[in-house]
């Protein structure tokens, strides 16, 4: 019986190792490395990590892979050579963060255009059902903005909250002169100024609540076309 036992275990234990490492997730000390030195912006460890046999996609526990985690930090020149030796752009972590997504939150241009450059999948969503584009306009990270407008994203993708990224940039911000450069981009770029939030208010309406004088204008605007 004990011995049944002792295999049952072993069986058990085999089975989350094999289930870890099929997810990318570091089980021996190379990958972890990789992990470690990606999150350290050491690039030459990189270099040296992959060509003695380092998983380019290894994960750590949160599920952020190597380039993730050089998206988070802004490492530019690591995750440069994380694309070049071929990281998956698409591979997403446990909170569904993926490198396209992240870097169009976070604002890191320099990034975001190598991984455009390396066809991302548009299709995938974060978190909140949103694209790179939704919270790029939330923060008004006007340059991403308009590297993504260039792009195959949705312009007109409504997240989990009911909101678009125009409808983002007005019901998240200030209002300020970032914003209303966003606004007069995404209304230049064709965004559907026409779609309300799920109480059936407009991005019009929603400036108009808010006090956004120059939004407004720029939507009253696109409105007359």
């Amino acid at each position: 019986m004990k011995a049944v036992k002792k295999l049952l275990i072993a069986l058990v234990a085999f089975a989350i190792v094999l289930g870890i490492a099929n997810q990318g997730i570091p089980v021996n000390r190379i990958d972890r490395q990789l992990i470690d030195a990606a999150e350290n912006n050491e690039a030459d460890k990189i270099k040296q990590l992959l060509q003695q046999g380092a998983n380019v996609d290894s994960q750590d526990l949160r599920g952020r892979s190597a380039l993730l985690i050089a998206v988070d930090k802004n490492h530019i020149e690591t995750a440069r050579l994380l694309i070049e030796a071929g990281a998956d752009v698409n591979l997403q972590d446990r909170i569904q963060d993926s490198p396209l997504l992240l870097a169009g939150a976070e604002g890191t241009l320099e990034i975001l255009n190598m991984i455009l450059q390396a066809n991302p999948d548009f299709g995938l969503y974060n978190r909140y059902g949103g694209t790179a584009l939704i919270p790029a306009c939330e923060r008004g990270h006007v340059k991403v903005v308009k590297a993504l407008l260039q792009t195959k994203t949705d312009i007109n993708h409504v997240n989990y909250l009911g909101w678009t990224a125009l409808m983002e940039a007005i019901v998240l911000s200030d209002g300020g002169p970032r914003h209303q450069q966003i606004v007069q981009m995404l209304v230049d770029a064709g965004a559907d100024i026409t779609i309300a939030d799920n109480d059936g208010i407009t991005p019009l309406q929603h400036a108009q609540q808010k006090g956004f004088t120059e939004i407004v204008k720029i939507l009253a605007t696109a409105k007359t076309r």
